[in-house]
């Protein structure tokens, strides 16, 4: 299993951006791929973007994609979620996530989460 800790969110105007990181501990971190997932309330918790576990192939949902930018640094065994001209829209509880798969945008397949960080995005 995977400790994964959440850092980096916060409140922030419309066209601002925020870099979200989150610290791994545990069994092997480079062995897994890394997803960000996001919950708004009253909604179900969706993928935002994936990166496999060699940083090689990285995935994007369409509602984020060209703004938000994943990143991982396995010598810190960190990674990153880098986000520009933020919307309202994109405000909600993000959460970082393991899987051992080499890489997936599915919900199911991860089985290692952190607690979670707020991102608020005023008009």
């Amino acid at each position: 299993q995977v400790q994964l800790v959440e850092s980096g969110g916060g409140l922030v105007q419309a066209g601002g951006s925020l870099r979200l990181s989150c610290a791994a501990s545990g069994r092997t971190f480079s062995s897994y791929a890394r997803g960000w997932f996001r919950q708004a309330p009253g909604k179900e918790r969706d993928f935002v973007a994936g990166i496999s576990w060699s940083g090689g192939t990285t995935d994007y949902a369409d509602s984020v994609k060209g703004r938000f930018t994943i990143s991982r640094d396995n010598a810190k065994n960190t990674v990153y979620l880098q986000m520009n001209s933020l919307k309202p829209e994109d405000t909600a509880v993000y959460y970082c996530a393991a899987t051992a798969l080499y890489r997936s945008t599915l919900r199911q397949d991860y089985n290692s989460w952190g607690q979670g960080t707020q991102v608020t995005v005023s008009s």
